[in-house]
């Protein structure tokens, strides 16, 4: 076929997107829409969603973008997803939600009362992976509907990550790639399976028995074609092939053009990730799975859990005569005008330092955020700025473990995608505190082009990652590192970042110990 297309999918918290993408990585057709609202709460922490409200926001995009691009359609040789991880949804028998999923925003946790069997318990403390695997439990929503909502679990016949509800949709089948379901779920990632008995010991921590879990593809096949009733629905061509696609990171990761160890791609979203693709399987740490990508390999993965959602949540509580949330992040993009605001504050903010563990990581669950270093001369712009800096330690802390632990060789350039992505000077406060070459490509939509790379290559248009990268990524700006905010950098990094954790994380033990009692 002559200048073939990829018709992309991209679901992301606040949005979905739907892409027309060829093999010079342009995107000729992109309709999006925005969410109203992203998710609603029914109680302080919630999130929750209508499964059936992201079918919708995706049929109105597919219908527009299929009347728009007509005389495009019969270049398509496929569709590819990429979707948010970690948000589940029960249904029923008959294959209906049972109730709204439940989005990986949600900060609800399950008590744990039925705890795994003593023998995994010890096992897991032994290794020193005891409040890990505590909150993984905890943080399991298969765990807490048997807690709090055990006659809706009764009745749970699937339960599923939302790709694989939206794939049903699709295709009419309970079928999903590997690579969508980084979470909650007893998958081996190594082996691109589920755990094949309820009692293995990685597996059961999750709490989901192996009958209610979906088909597996690997990334790159064909999940199945669109069904008639998907086609009246969707506008889609009926019969059109639906690869296995990812994970939003992973296709951020490919749509950089990071295809080997010695790059790395800094994921700046309501999550903050550093990620680092490898061939052969390896754990980020113990009990600490690399992802699958989403086409083929691992990415080794490091997550701030509340990351640029951290300066939503400084503006609301402190930003009342600046700019209101709306403001600062529009369409994902964060205003230049504000950043330029922070760009007078020196780099290392006079000394205040932040430790971003708004929210919990596997890695130091107990962890709880941290500011040190206040002084008579910060102002509210040093605490914004010592919120993107605290980020940027924290994803450095990450990949310095990498590494060390995993790569045994240094990460040469990063490649740089999402909201933060946008503003100059965060890309640039990046290159220094990494003290590498940070750069972005040609366009913001770059979970976009990874679904598209990964498409044209499972379809054969090229013969592996690098061959697409170079055909379909192109480098717009690159910012290098500045020596002297790199000494800066490197200072506080090493004798006050790095030492915060180890002085308070007893502190941290004790106000759990604190919150548990009240």
């Amino acid at each position: 076929m002559e200048n073939p297309l990829v018709l992309t999918i991209d679901f992301g918290t606040q949005s979905v997107r739907v892409g027309l993408v060829n093999k010079q990585g342009e995107i000729e057709a992109l309709e999006r829409v925005k969410y109203e609202p992203p998710y609603f709460s029914t109680k302080p922490g919630y999130a929750e969603q209508d499964p059936d409200f992201y079918f919708k926001n995706l049929c109105i995009c597919t219908n527009k973008i299929v009347k728009n691009n007509k005389n495009k359609m019969d270049r398509v040789i496929g569709i590819s997803m990429a979707f948010f991880r970690d948000s589940v949804v029960p249904v029923g028998k008959d294959g209906k939600p049972l109730r709204p999923a439940i989005l990986w925003l949600d900060e609800r946790r399950a008590e744990d009362k039925n705890k795994l069997p003593a023998l995994n318990r010890a096992i897991f403390k032994l290794i020193g992976m005891g409040p890990t695997i505590d909150l993984n439990r905890k943080r399991s929503m298969a765990v807490w509907i048997q807690e709090n909502e055990p006659e809706l679990w009764e009745k749970t016949d699937k339960f599923m990550f939302l790709s694989t509800y939206i794939n049903k949709k699709l295709v009419g089948e309970f079928v999903d790639s590997v690579s969508c379901q980084a979470g909650h779920l007893p998958i081996d990632f190594k082996k691109g399976q589920w755990y094949k008995s309820d009692k293995h010991i990685k597996g059961s921590m999750f709490g989901v028995p192996g009958r209610m879990l979906c088909k597996l593809v690997k990334a790159g096949h064909v999940l199945g074609t669109i069904t008639l009733e998907a086609s009246k629905e969707t506008g889609l061509p009926l019969g059109m092939a639906v690869f296995a696609g990812g994970s939003d990171k992973s296709a951020e990761t490919l749509g950089l053009g990071v295809v080997d160890d010695k790059t790395a791609a800094i994921s700046y979203g309501t999550a903050c990730t550093v990620e680092v693709p490898i061939e052969k399987y390896s754990d980020a740490e113990p009990f600490l799975p690399s992802y699958p990508d989403i086409i083929k390999g691992y990415n080794l993965d490091v997550q701030i859990y509340r990351g640029y959602w951290m300066l939503n949540w400084f503006i609301k509580q402190f930003g009342s005569k600046g700019p209101t949330v709306e403001e600062m992040i529009v369409d994902g993009k964060m205003i230049e005008q504000f950043n330029e605001e922070m760009s007078k504050i020196e780099p290392g903010c006079n000394g205040l330092v932040l430790q971003p563990y708004w929210g919990p990581g596997l890695r130091r669950p107990l962890a709880k955020g941290a500011i040190v270093g206040f002084s008579d001369v910060h102002t509210k712009m040093h605490m914004y700025r010592a919120i993107i800096e605290g980020i940027a330690f924290a994803l450095r802390e990450g990949l310095e473990l990498f590494e060390k632990k995993r790569l045994h060789h240094p990460v040469e350039v990063l490649r740089i995608s999402g909201g933060g992505s946008q503003s100059d000077i965060i890309c640039q406060i990046t290159a220094d505190i990494f003290n590498r070459p940070v750069s972005r490509i040609q366009t913001y939509e770059c979970s976009t082009l990874g679904c598209a790379m990964s498409a044209f290559i499972a379809h054969g248009d090229f013969k592996n990652k690098r061959e697409a990268s170079e055909s379909m990524i192109r480098i717009s700006k690159t910012f290098q590192p500045n020596p002297e905010n790199v000494k800066k950098y490197d200072y506080l990094f090493n004798n006050v970042y790095m030492k915060i954790y180890p002085q308070l994380k007893d502190i941290y033990k004790n106000i759990k110990e604190f919150d548990d009692q009240n």
